[in-house]
């Protein structure tokens, strides 16, 4: 199952340096890149600062995709200009960015973003100027502008497959960490020593594993072996970027492989702390719901369909909150306003770790509340939970939750029913509730898994929210 992982163990590896100062030259005949296959506005860009004289190439992801016949998402440009010099060079730049100093370019609705050639930070204390680099205690880069050599960045890059420099001009590849021969043995390998690379910055972990599913890559085992000892080290990174690299993992149709990587390397823990203490407590349903919901996000990206976070972060959080919601009961609280505020006290824990804006939490407050009032169908109940703008959402979570074996009596049945019949028959079918009580306290019963009547495909589910 996990064989993205575990593939680098199949051939052992002797642990090599792969760093040099001198890179593997690959001219046109020796790679199958070419020029017309990137945007013109960065190529257009690599050539204005040569010809100001400065160095600059096309660099990492865009490389590197291009090679796996992968059409990128966007276009990065390396060079020795500082950010100071390319502004100076192209009127639409603005410089963006503290801890890493960077440049935007704009043309229209496209960005190429610009980064000066950076160099390893001073391992003396001394050394090391606080206004352009600085580190914590546990070594984690809080600040990365120390401009350096073409050699200096490559050696600074992550993986060996992102130290990959493409010259549209003279159309090479410069390749200084055997990135090339990663690529051809689809290996996720750290340049460097990876527990000093995941020291300075633990999102590495999280890198590693998203290009591993993305890519269909192994993770080569000195990469992969001291992940589960440091990845508590990722609630040291703030809330707000470990958001945007959570929608990176799981927002770029690869999110059940992730999942499961995330949970073998221990990674998931330290992101979703209340899930991942109910994946222990109830593993399969916890796995069952997220692994669903995470299968049918991956589905509608590939079927270029909108997708919401708000939908997701609901199923990942999920399996945390019947223990918190019955707890309240117990004390004596009613269903709805248990609910509510186990709701408010699950998110507000979670945000302390990934930052989810409030435009995401209101829905998912929204979409649990009407896991509560689904039940409740009586009178002009069921039409006006209908009319409610977060029904297709709630609807197609309950879905999701009887997929993963909750037992529901029948209620998404009931619903999927009801949206299809006219209103005779929805005046009928809610007459039938009033001998059960409301469809509340019924026995459980298995979920007919065929029959006449066939629900939604619940790989509609993940984008409903957003509709």
């Amino acid at each position: 199952m996990l064989k993205k992982l575990f593939q680098s163990f199949r051939s052992p590896l002797r642990r090599t340096q792969h760093i040099r100062s001198t890179p593997e030259v690959l001219n046109s005949n020796q790679h199958s890149l070419q020029r017309a296959q990137f945007s013109r506005y960065a190529v257009n860009i690599v050539e204005r600062l040569q010809n100001a004289g400065y160095q600059a190439y096309l660099v990492g992801g865009c490389v590197r995709d291009m090679l796996l016949n992968i059409t990128p998402k966007d276009f990065d440009v390396a060079t020795s200009a500082t950010p100071e010099q390319i502004r100076a060079e192209f009127r639409n730049a603005r410089i963006i960015g503290r801890r890493f100093k960077l440049v935007h370019i704009h043309f229209g609705r496209e960005i190429i973003e610009v980064a000066t050639f950076r160099a390893g930070h001073p391992q003396n204390d001394e050394e090391e100027d606080t206004n352009q680099s600085s580190r914590n205690e546990s070594g984690r880069i809080l600040r990365d502008n120390v401009y350096g050599t073409l050699e200096e960045d490559a050696q600074r890059r992550d993986f060996t497959i992102n130290a990959l420099y493409y010259d549209p001009v003279s159309e090479r590849i410069l390749d200084y960490a055997n990135g090339v021969h990663d690529i051809r043995n689809h290996l996720i390998r750290l340049i460097g020593d990876p527990v000093k690379r995941y020291q300075e910055d633990p999102v590495r972990m999280l890198r590693a594993v998203r290009f591993a599913a993305k890519l269909d890559f192994g993770i080569e085992k000195h990469t992969a072996a001291p992940i589960r000892e440091l990845a508590p080290m990722l609630r040291e990174i703030p809330s707000a970027r470990l958001f945007e690299e959570v929608l990176k993992l799981f927002l770029s149709g690869y999110a059940a492989d992730t999942f499961e990587m995330l949970v073998d390397l221990q990674l998931f823990d330290p992101l979703f702390p209340a899930s991942a203490e109910a994946l222990e407590h109830n593993p399969t349903y916890t796995h069952t719901l997220i692994s669903e919901a995470l299968i049918n996000t991956d589905l509608r990206i590939k079927q270029n369909k909108p997708v919401t976070p708000a939908f997701l972060f609901a199923a990942l959080l999920w399996p945390a909150l019947p223990k918190r919601v019955l707890r309240l009961q117990d004390r004596g609280m009613p269903p709805i306003p248990a609910m509510q505020e186990a709701a408010h006290e699950l998110i507000a824990e979670q945000c302390q770790r990934i930052a989810i804006p409030k435009r995401f939490t209101m829905p998912i407050r929204e979409i649990w509340d009407m896991q509560e009032r689904l039940p409740r169908r009586s009178g002009k109940r069921a039409d006006l939970l209908l009319d409610n703008p977060r029904f297709r959402a709630g609807y197609d979570f309950l879905l999701l939750r009887e997929s993963a074996g909750e037992q529901t009596d029948g209620l998404g049945e009931w619903w999927t029913a009801y949206q299809d019949a006219n209103d005779s028959e929805r005046r009928d079918m809610i007459r039938d509730l009033a001998g059960k009580g409301d469809g509340i306290g019924e026995g459980p019963k298995k979920r007919r898994r065929s029959g006449t009547k066939r629900k939604r495909s619940a790989a509609d589910a993940s984008g409903a929210a957003g509709e």
